[in-house]
């Protein structure tokens, strides 16, 4: 007996097709994602119908019995068409079957059945389609047994994997993204093609590729996909940066921990406690630059000096390439990582204000990120050394709110400007205020004076007679 959905779908979008297609004579289907995550009972806000003939003219006609005033979204030379309604976002398509040719991943577009359509799907979980017809409402359509390869967790392509990942290479980093997203296994000759294929997404657009790495990062996991990245040749390819990380030397018995399955480690402890993208970035960049600084030091083994800073002078080059953006985003990451050992060497010493009010000072407001960054970066097996460390990050916080509360560091101001200065001296934009400037925030940073006005113009006007300025 074939497996029968009508009672599952219960939006009222479903009766609302149902009857434009039959309106308009046209086979239409439910199809892709959303029967997938039906099966799963996973949440999802899009839903794609296919018809066999104008997706365009169907979609027009089902926002018209909805409600005429419904704007309609379509593309003339894709032959689809979008709306949204009752914050669900509906697409509609005619069935069509596809051809490529070697060098581009734009398919030659021709009409074609719900076979065809379903022909030309990345994976047999994405393959699946429930009739909308009169004759046999709430079906489910499976060539490919794409049910049951979700009843066991795997992903394979309907087709031979080989030509499915040719004809569209960004097909590979969907099989690891779904894979990580949905807790899958990708089937050996799926994974055996995603390896021999892997120097034809050099053809994908950035863009495209970092879409998908995004999407795999903001899993619930994402070490899962990182893995299959690695273990495919992939990550080599479109982040080798990331991909150097791994491997461990031994000189004299001397070992240094594998970066690579380290910065997993942080990746997915961070995962754990934010949902921000950009944090996340920053687990996967914080020791982005340990491999060109590495040292084997007779008398300290294994040494990363200066990693923090060579690696926050990589994030712009990095965020460059993968076409992420270059904004305030891209200045965070470079903060986070920049600023990655600052409370881990807070916590393994004694606690000073000079050194919690620079790190008020330089987090600003992103320092409960930072936190949680330091966090995730304790990933020591010797449980009685990462409870240590993380009992002493827990003084750092109670440090943090305590010089907080006193000195008012967060997103500093210093109090005196150089407007106050170049007015107190007549004098113009030079050197000379700067110079002041830097001696006001240090005698603050090193709690030599309170972060006040008073007291920061007493000093201003000490260090200006050192420069030989007058007074107006």
């Amino acid at each position: 007996m074939k497996a029968n959905y009508k009672n599952k779908l219960d939006h009222e979008i479903f009766s609302i097709v149902a009857q434009a297609a039959q309106n308009l004579s046209l086979e239409t289907y439910v199809v892709g994602g959303y029967v997938r995550d039906l099966i799963l009972n996973r949440p999802t806000k899009d839903i794609d119908f296919v018809c066999v003939g104008s997706g365009i003219e169907l979609a027009k006609e089902a926002a018209r019995i909805i409600n005429p005033k419904i704007k309609v979204n379509y593309f003339k030379n894709f032959g689809t068409a979008q709306f949204k309604w009752k914050d669900l976002d509906f697409e509609f398509v005619g069935a069509r079957k596809e051809s490529y040719q070697r060098d581009s991943r734009k398919p030659i577009v021709e009409e074609g059945s719900i076979s065809d359509d379903q022909n030309r799907r990345d994976f047999t979980i994405n393959a699946l389609a429930i009739s909308l017809n009169e004759n046999n409402y709430g079906s489910l359509i499976d060539p490919f047994n794409g049910s049951s390869d979700i009843s066991d967790k795997i992903i394979k392509t309907p087709l031979e994997p080989d030509q499915t990942f040719s004809d569209d290479p960004l097909r590979m980093m969907r099989a690891i993204r779904f894979a990580t997203q949905l807790g899958f296994q990708i089937d050996l000759p799926t994974f055996k093609s995603i390896r021999r294929n892997k120097d034809r997404i050099e053809i994908i657009s950035q863009e495209r590729i970092t879409d998908e790495l995004n999407k795999i990062i903001l899993a619930s996991k994402p070490s899962i996909g990182f893995e299959l990245l690695f273990d495919t040749g992939l990550l080599a390819i479109i982040f080798p940066e990331m991909a150097a990380l791994q491997g461990v030397e031994d000189i004299k018995g001397k070992r240094h921990k594998d970066n690579f399955y380290h910065t997993l480690e942080v990746l997915d402890n961070t995962a754990n406690n934010s949902n921000s993208l950009w944090l996340r970035w920053s687990a996967i960049l914080h020791d982005i630059a340990k491999p060109p600084t590495k040292k084997f030091e007779k008398n300290k083994g294994w040494t990363f000096h200066g990693h923090e800073v060579l690696g926050s002078k990589w994030v712009p080059k990095i965020f460059n390439r993968m076409k992420l953006p270059l904004d305030s985003k891209m200045k965070y990451v470079r903060k986070m990582v920049f600023l990655h050992l600052r409370p881990i060497a807070l916590a393994k010493d004694i606690v000073t204000d000079s050194g919690i009010r620079r790190l008020l000072f330089e987090a600003g407001e992103d320092l409960e990120d930072l936190l949680i960054l330091c966090r995730a970066d304790i990933t020591s097996k010797n449980e009685a050394k990462k409870e240590r460390y993380l009992k002493n990050f827990d003084k750092v916080e109670l440090r943090c709110k305590e010089v907080e509360e006193k000195d008012k560091l967060r997103n500093w101001q210093p109090p005196i400007t150089g407007e106050i200065i170049m007015e107190t001296f007549d004098i113009k934009p030079c050197r000379a205020i700067g110079d002041i400037k830097q001696s006001i925030r240090e005698a603050i940073l090193d709690g030599e004076i309170p972060n006040e006005y008073a007291a920061a113009f007493d000093l201003m006007i000490k260090e200006g007679k050192k420069l030989g300025l007058q007074i107006k």
